[in-house]
């Protein structure tokens, strides 16, 4: 069922939300050459339990860990392991969070050291995607305008965005109805309405959009072995502009 809502829920998800801005941050900023994915993962979990909160990938789907982490053509859902990330990678981040049945979910890919033009261009355009797509998120706009407009910004830089994978409400579970696309035609989909939330997803491909699934059952990778780039926010539907709950600062 796709329900907005209540301002005693919101409360939960604001505050879920906002400590994973915050782990998040602190995460991407220990991004490094020589850091093993694995320690990521550990201070994530430190970091949310510290401030009274619960991992909700944890066990969700008998995911083992915190944290995801994808590292270059990996798209999504990177089990964190001893790997050392290496100066010229790029590194998909994707964290949620619980605070007393409130669920927030939000991703960045961040650059490793000095990393390629072509690395860099694919996170700024999948960022953009994000954004053209959260601003077609307002009440009485239809679902499927998000999803136009992250394809089509992403395809006019000449990527493709993954289909198999979606965006998804979120708030009092993980994954919550409606799925979101990354792409479709304008003007389709249910109706928005004020107090829904959202989590927008783009995962854009530097070659073409197939995936396929390692033998771990969980890391998602480009079938051409090309660079993939992940960016998602938590969003609250209202009658303007939507408001990101889990804005980490970048703008």
């Amino acid at each position: 069922m796709i329900r907005a809502k209540t301002e005693a829920e919101l409360a939960r998800i604001r505050q879920s939300s906002k400590i994973l801005a915050a782990v998040l941050s602190e995460v991407a900023r220990q991004v490094a050459p020589g850091v093993t994915t694995l320690e990521l993962d550990g201070l994530a979990e430190e970091l949310i339990l510290k401030s009274g909160a619960k991992p909700a990938f944890k066990g969700y789907m008998s995911y083992p860990n915190t944290l995801c982490t994808s590292v270059n053509e990996q798209v999504v859902h990177g089990i964190p392991s001893k790997r050392k990330l290496e100066e010229g990678d790029i590194v998909g981040l994707d964290l949620g969070v619980c605070v007393d049945g409130g669920y927030s979910d939000a991703a960045v890919t961040v650059p490793v050291g000095e990393v390629t033009e072509a690395a860099r261009q694919l996170i700024k355009v999948t960022r953009e995607s994000l954004y053209n797509g959260i601003e077609q998120a307002r009440a009485r706009s239809r679902l499927s305008n998000i999803s136009n407009a992250v394809q089509t910004h992403a395809e006019a830089h000449g990527y493709s965005v993954v289909k198999v994978f979606v965006g998804h409400g979120v708030g009092l579970r993980q994954q919550e109805e409606p799925q979101i696309p990354n792409y479709g035609l304008p003007g389709r989909g249910v109706k928005l309405k004020r107090g829904l939330t959202l989590a927008i997803e783009p995962m854009v491909n530097m070659g073409a959009d197939g995936v396929r699934i390692l033998d771990d059952m969980w890391t998602a990778v480009t079938l051409d072995g090309s660079l993939s780039a992940h960016f998602e926010h938590t969003i609250v539907i209202t009658d303007s502009e939507a408001e990101i709950l889990t804005m980490m600062g970048e703008g």
